[in-house]
């Protein structure tokens, strides 16, 4: 059978599409083409100054997953340094857009709970001349430590060691279920935070203090091994509704010379007469988180005193194993 003899003899009373009959399709056809790129236009404006950084995200994905989603071949640090223009940008706008590249981010898939999630952290000081590695096992059972990288032999403890600083949350799996659970936006994320109440609050009363006592519960899940992205957006949303933070104008060295940028919370409300901000006003004291450029998780903290370095902690290596003593 000849099908197209066939087609035509099926659409023979159909009229022939004359260039006066098109003329109308065309027209609404080539109005949307021209209002697409009238709308990408204005969001590249917009997007300017990290455009570097958000067409990055979508070549990092896979690194991103291993990052989050606790894959056994792990993380390490990556040598790419992207150019991204920081100077006037906001923390509140870093921020926000960061929560939505990460948004975009899988999450990978979630350990089992006698999976462990291993990690290697350098630090120690103004240089971090100190490195060490742990494994957390996922249902926070038990933890392991080798105090320095090479060491043999590890030291594995019971209980709930593993919070590591992260106060009521009692394993790395309830840290990223609670994370998982977090409100999209920063208001709720906040509430959501204020209830928990995982770090205790400060005994001074007033907004700084209050502010203060937000920020600590966030930065406690900040310095998590193993979190979601969209948990992620979640507490850096909330981040950006909080006073007295800033972005460093230019990139920073991590400990091992990686580039970062760097997120200032100045130190105030804390307690009077604790911290007694200098002659121009500014605090003596502040904390930084380091976020790295392309995936915009969490590579490492310092403390700046009186503008300087005081000390400084970089994440190597991030990764899920199955047994402790288990390197990726």
């Amino acid at each position: 059978m000849d099908e197209m003899t066939e087609v035509r003899a099926l659409r023979a009373h159909a009229p022939v599409p004359d260039r006066a009959r098109l003329a109308p399709g065309r027209a609404r056809l080539t109005d949307a083409a021209r209002d697409g790129e009238r709308r990408r236009a204005l969001w590249w404006r917009r997007e300017f100054a990290i455009v570097a950084v958000v067409a990055a995200v979508t070549a990092v994905a896979v690194t991103a997953a291993l990052l989050a989603g606790g894959s056994g071949t792990g993380r390490r640090v990556q040598p790419a340094t992207p150019h991204i223009d920081l100077k006037g940008l906001s923390a509140h706008d870093f921020l926000e857009r960061a929560a939505d590249a990460l948004d975009k981010q899988p999450a990978g898939t979630e350990p089992s709970g006698k999976q462990w999630v291993y990690a290697t952290v350098a630090g120690g000081g103004p240089d971090g001349d100190l490195t060490s590695e742990y494994w957390n096992r996922y249902d926070g059972e038990q933890r392991a430590d080798r105090p320095a990288v090479g060491d043999s032999g590890i030291t594995i403890s019971r209980g709930h060691t593993a919070r590591r600083g992260l106060e009521d949350y009692d394993s790395p799996r309830e840290v990223y279920r609670f994370m998982a659970s977090l409100p999209a936006d920063g208001e709720g994320t906040l509430r959501a935070l204020r209830k928990r109440n995982a770090v205790p609050n400060s005994t001074v009363a007033g907004a700084a203090a209050r502010t203060w006592d937000d920020y600590a519960e966030i930065n406690a899940l900040l310095q998590a091994d193993f979190v979601p992205p969209a948990g992620l957006a979640s507490l850096y949303r909330a981040l950006a509704l909080l006073p007295y933070g800033s972005v460093t104008d230019h990139l920073v060295e991590t400990v091992t010379g990686r580039k970062a940028v760097a997120l200032t919370q100045d130190v105030v409300g804390v307690g009077p007469g604790l911290l007694p901000k200098r002659a121009d006003g500014t605090p003596r004291m502040a904390k930084q988180t380091l976020i790295d450029p392309l995936t915009f998780h969490v590579v490492g903290w310092r403390t700046l005193v009186e503008g300087k370095v005081a000390d400084t902690q970089e994440r190597l290596t991030t990764a899920v194993v199955d047994k402790a003593g288990e390197r990726p």
